[in-house]
Protein backbone atom coordinates (compact mmCIF):
# COMPACT_ATOMS: atom_id res chain seq x y z
CA UNK A 1 0.00 0.00 0.00
CA UNK A 2 2.89 2.21 1.02
CA UNK A 3 4.37 1.43 -2.48
CA UNK A 4 1.98 2.62 -4.88
CA UNK A 5 1.27 5.61 -2.23
CA UNK A 6 4.91 6.72 -3.05
CA UNK A 7 4.60 5.88 -6.63
CA UNK A 8 1.49 8.30 -6.91
CA UNK A 9 3.13 10.98 -5.64
CA UNK A 10 6.11 10.73 -8.34
CA UNK A 11 4.47 12.33 -10.73
CA UNK A 12 3.41 15.42 -8.57
CA UNK A 13 6.86 16.03 -7.16
CA UNK A 14 8.00 16.11 -11.04
CA UNK A 15 5.42 18.24 -12.16
CA UNK A 16 6.43 20.81 -9.19
CA UNK A 17 10.22 20.38 -9.95
CA UNK A 18 9.78 20.88 -14.00
CA UNK A 19 7.63 24.25 -12.88
CA UNK A 20 10.49 25.67 -10.70
CA UNK A 21 12.43 24.92 -13.49
CA UNK A 22 10.41 26.71 -16.08
CA UNK A 23 9.61 29.48 -13.68
CA UNK A 24 12.60 31.95 -14.96
CA UNK A 25 11.96 30.65 -18.50
CA UNK A 26 8.50 31.69 -18.82
CA UNK A 27 8.34 35.18 -16.17
CA UNK A 28 9.92 38.09 -17.62
CA UNK A 29 12.61 39.45 -15.03
CA UNK A 30 14.76 42.51 -14.91
CA UNK A 31 18.17 43.44 -13.79
CA UNK A 32 19.18 46.20 -12.06
CA UNK A 33 22.91 45.88 -11.68
CA UNK A 34 24.97 48.79 -12.78
CA UNK A 35 26.38 47.51 -16.52
CA UNK A 36 29.56 46.01 -16.03
CA UNK A 37 31.43 49.34 -17.23
CA UNK A 38 30.76 51.21 -14.29
CA UNK A 39 31.82 48.93 -12.34
CA UNK A 40 34.97 48.77 -13.70
CA UNK A 41 34.85 52.81 -13.95
CA UNK A 42 36.80 54.06 -10.47
CA UNK A 43 34.81 56.35 -8.44
CA UNK A 44 36.01 59.59 -8.72
CA UNK A 45 37.78 61.21 -5.57
CA UNK A 46 37.47 64.60 -4.20
CA UNK A 47 41.23 66.00 -4.04
CA UNK A 48 41.22 69.10 -1.90
CA UNK A 49 44.24 70.61 -2.30
CA UNK A 50 43.83 74.16 -1.40
CA UNK A 51 42.37 75.82 1.75
CA UNK A 52 40.12 79.44 1.50
CA UNK A 53 39.72 80.82 4.55
CA UNK A 54 37.08 83.69 4.80
CA UNK A 55 35.95 83.80 1.32
CA UNK A 56 32.68 85.15 0.63
CA UNK A 57 31.30 82.55 -2.29
CA UNK A 58 32.31 79.51 0.50
CA UNK A 59 34.40 76.26 -0.27
CA UNK A 60 32.72 72.39 0.64
CA UNK A 61 29.74 70.49 0.02
CA UNK A 62 27.17 73.78 0.27
CA UNK A 63 28.67 76.34 -1.38
CA UNK A 64 26.74 79.60 -0.64
CA UNK A 65 26.57 80.56 -4.15
CA UNK A 66 25.29 77.21 -6.04
CA UNK A 67 22.06 75.88 -7.22
CA UNK A 68 20.33 72.81 -5.76
CA UNK A 69 21.30 70.12 -7.93
CA UNK A 70 22.74 66.83 -7.09
CA UNK A 71 26.60 66.26 -7.24
CA UNK A 72 27.29 63.93 -5.11
CA UNK A 73 26.68 60.55 -3.81
CA UNK A 74 23.83 59.94 -1.94
CA UNK A 75 21.90 63.26 -3.53
CA UNK A 76 18.82 62.96 -4.69
CA UNK A 77 17.65 64.10 -8.25
CA UNK A 78 13.77 63.63 -9.31
CA UNK A 79 13.44 61.79 -12.20
CA UNK A 80 10.59 62.49 -14.84
CA UNK A 81 9.36 59.67 -16.27
CA UNK A 82 7.67 59.93 -19.91
CA UNK A 83 8.10 56.51 -22.10
CA UNK A 84 5.84 56.10 -25.26
CA UNK A 85 5.82 53.46 -27.38
CA UNK A 86 4.20 52.60 -30.27
CA UNK A 87 5.06 49.89 -32.85
CA UNK A 88 2.51 47.99 -36.01
CA UNK A 89 3.92 44.92 -37.64
CA UNK A 90 2.53 43.00 -40.19
CA UNK A 91 3.72 39.65 -41.92
CA UNK A 92 2.28 36.67 -44.44
CA UNK A 93 3.71 33.64 -45.64
CA UNK A 94 2.60 31.88 -48.60
CA UNK A 95 4.03 28.42 -49.76
CA UNK A 96 2.34 25.68 -51.93
CA UNK A 97 4.30 22.30 -53.55
CA UNK A 98 2.81 20.25 -56.01
CA UNK A 99 4.56 16.54 -57.21
CA UNK A 100 3.47 14.13 -59.84
CA UNK A 101 5.34 10.70 -61.06
CA UNK A 102 4.18 8.18 -63.05
CA UNK A 103 5.80 4.94 -64.67
CA UNK A 104 4.73 2.38 -66.71
CA UNK A 105 6.35 -0.04 -69.36
CA UNK A 106 5.16 -2.59 -71.40
CA UNK A 107 6.89 -6.05 -71.86
CA UNK A 108 6.88 -6.55 -75.71
CA UNK A 109 6.90 -3.57 -77.98
CA UNK A 110 5.19 -3.93 -81.13
CA UNK A 111 6.97 -3.94 -84.82
CA UNK A 112 6.71 -4.53 -88.26
CA UNK A 113 2.91 -4.32 -90.41
CA UNK A 114 1.82 -7.14 -89.32
CA UNK A 115 -1.81 -7.06 -87.38
CA UNK A 116 -2.33 -10.26 -86.40
CA UNK A 117 1.27 -10.18 -84.40
CA UNK A 118 0.76 -6.36 -83.39
CA UNK A 119 -2.71 -7.64 -82.14
CA UNK A 120 -0.80 -10.27 -80.07
CA UNK A 121 1.56 -8.16 -78.64
CA UNK A 122 -0.86 -5.48 -77.60
CA UNK A 123 -2.81 -8.41 -76.09
CA UNK A 124 0.25 -9.61 -73.89
CA UNK A 125 1.08 -5.92 -72.76
CA UNK A 126 -2.26 -5.88 -71.07
CA UNK A 127 -1.64 -8.75 -69.24
CA UNK A 128 2.39 -7.93 -68.38
CA UNK A 129 2.11 -4.21 -67.86
CA UNK A 130 3.73 -2.24 -65.13
CA UNK A 131 1.86 1.00 -63.92
CA UNK A 132 2.57 3.37 -60.59
CA UNK A 133 1.37 6.51 -60.22
CA UNK A 134 1.73 9.08 -57.30
CA UNK A 135 0.90 12.42 -56.70
CA UNK A 136 1.15 15.02 -53.59
CA UNK A 137 0.33 18.34 -53.01
CA UNK A 138 1.28 20.91 -49.67
CA UNK A 139 0.02 24.24 -49.37
CA UNK A 140 0.52 26.66 -46.11
CA UNK A 141 -0.65 30.32 -45.81
CA UNK A 142 -0.01 32.32 -42.64
CA UNK A 143 -0.78 36.00 -41.59
CA UNK A 144 -0.45 38.01 -38.34
CA UNK A 145 -0.30 41.93 -37.56
CA UNK A 146 0.45 43.42 -34.11
CA UNK A 147 0.16 47.04 -32.67
CA UNK A 148 0.87 48.46 -29.88
CA UNK A 149 0.30 51.83 -28.60
CA UNK A 150 1.43 52.26 -25.10
CA UNK A 151 2.17 55.03 -22.76
CA UNK A 152 3.56 55.61 -19.34
CA UNK A 153 4.08 58.91 -17.14
CA UNK A 154 5.16 59.34 -13.68
CA UNK A 155 7.71 60.77 -11.28
CA UNK A 156 10.29 59.42 -8.53
CA UNK A 157 13.07 60.06 -7.29
CA UNK A 158 16.66 58.09 -7.36
CA UNK A 159 19.77 58.22 -5.35
CA UNK A 160 23.16 58.72 -6.90
CA UNK A 161 25.15 55.50 -6.18
CA UNK A 162 28.57 56.60 -7.64
CA UNK A 163 30.30 59.48 -9.07
CA UNK A 164 31.99 58.12 -12.38
CA UNK A 165 35.51 59.32 -13.26
CA UNK A 166 34.30 61.00 -16.35
CA UNK A 167 31.88 62.62 -14.33
CA UNK A 168 29.18 61.10 -14.62
CA UNK A 169 26.23 59.61 -12.67
CA UNK A 170 24.91 56.16 -11.86
CA UNK A 171 20.96 56.43 -10.42
CA UNK A 172 19.08 53.59 -8.87
CA UNK A 173 15.29 54.71 -7.36
CA UNK A 174 12.59 52.73 -6.19
CA UNK A 175 8.92 53.72 -5.31
CA UNK A 176 6.71 51.41 -3.16
CA UNK A 177 2.75 52.45 -3.42
CA UNK A 178 0.36 50.13 -0.88
CA UNK A 179 -3.50 51.05 -1.40
CA UNK A 180 -5.76 48.28 -0.33
CA UNK A 181 -3.30 45.55 0.12
CA UNK A 182 -2.72 46.31 -3.79
CA UNK A 183 0.90 47.46 -4.24
CA UNK A 184 2.55 49.31 -7.17
CA UNK A 185 6.22 48.87 -7.50
CA UNK A 186 8.09 51.41 -9.35
CA UNK A 187 12.21 51.43 -9.75
CA UNK A 188 14.11 52.98 -12.41
CA UNK A 189 18.32 52.70 -12.42
CA UNK A 190 20.74 54.28 -15.25
CA UNK A 191 23.35 56.72 -16.22
CA UNK A 192 23.10 60.51 -16.15
CA UNK A 193 24.95 63.66 -17.01
CA UNK A 194 25.18 66.71 -14.69
CA UNK A 195 24.96 69.03 -17.58
CA UNK A 196 20.89 66.96 -18.13
CA UNK A 197 19.95 67.92 -14.47
CA UNK A 198 17.70 71.13 -15.03
CA UNK A 199 17.96 74.16 -12.32
CA UNK A 200 15.02 71.85 -10.44
CA UNK A 201 16.66 69.47 -10.09
CA UNK A 202 15.00 67.12 -12.61
CA UNK A 203 15.75 65.06 -15.45
CA UNK A 204 13.90 63.36 -17.99
CA UNK A 205 13.85 59.61 -18.49
CA UNK A 206 14.98 60.17 -22.22
CA UNK A 207 18.08 60.96 -21.24
CA UNK A 208 19.37 58.43 -19.10
CA UNK A 209 21.72 55.98 -20.09
CA UNK A 210 21.67 52.15 -19.97
CA UNK A 211 17.67 52.76 -18.42
CA UNK A 212 15.95 50.37 -16.60
CA UNK A 213 12.58 50.69 -15.71
CA UNK A 214 10.20 48.60 -13.95
CA UNK A 215 6.54 49.39 -13.00
CA UNK A 216 4.64 45.91 -11.69
CA UNK A 217 1.72 45.50 -9.45
CA UNK A 218 1.08 42.70 -6.68
CA UNK A 219 -2.09 41.31 -5.23
CA UNK A 220 -5.44 40.42 -5.65
CA UNK A 221 -5.81 42.13 -9.15
CA UNK A 222 -2.44 40.68 -10.57
CA UNK A 223 -2.98 37.09 -9.07
CA UNK A 224 -6.65 36.69 -10.53
CA UNK A 225 -4.66 38.23 -14.09
CA UNK A 226 -2.19 35.80 -14.23
CA UNK A 227 -2.29 32.36 -15.95
CA UNK A 228 -1.71 29.63 -13.28
CA UNK A 229 1.37 27.63 -13.13
CA UNK A 230 -0.10 24.50 -14.51
CA UNK A 231 -1.34 26.11 -17.73
CA UNK A 232 2.47 27.90 -17.97
CA UNK A 233 4.48 24.87 -17.86
CA UNK A 234 2.30 22.76 -20.36
CA UNK A 235 2.53 25.57 -22.93
CA UNK A 236 6.77 25.78 -22.01
CA UNK A 237 6.78 21.93 -22.86
CA UNK A 238 3.89 21.91 -25.13
CA UNK A 239 5.86 21.26 -29.23
CA UNK A 240 2.77 22.32 -31.24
Amino acid sequence: MMKRFLILLVPFYVILFLSGCTAKLVDPEIDFKPPAYVEGMPSKEDNKDFTSVGSIFGQGDNPLFSDHKAMHVNDIVTVVISENAQSSNTGSKQLSESDAIGLSGGAFTPAGTNSAVNSALGKVNGITNVGFSASSDNAYKGQGSATKDASFTTTVSARIVKVLQNGNYFISGKREILVDDQKQIIQIGGVIRPYDIDQSNRINSSQISEAKILYKTEGDVERATQEGWGSKLIKSAWPF
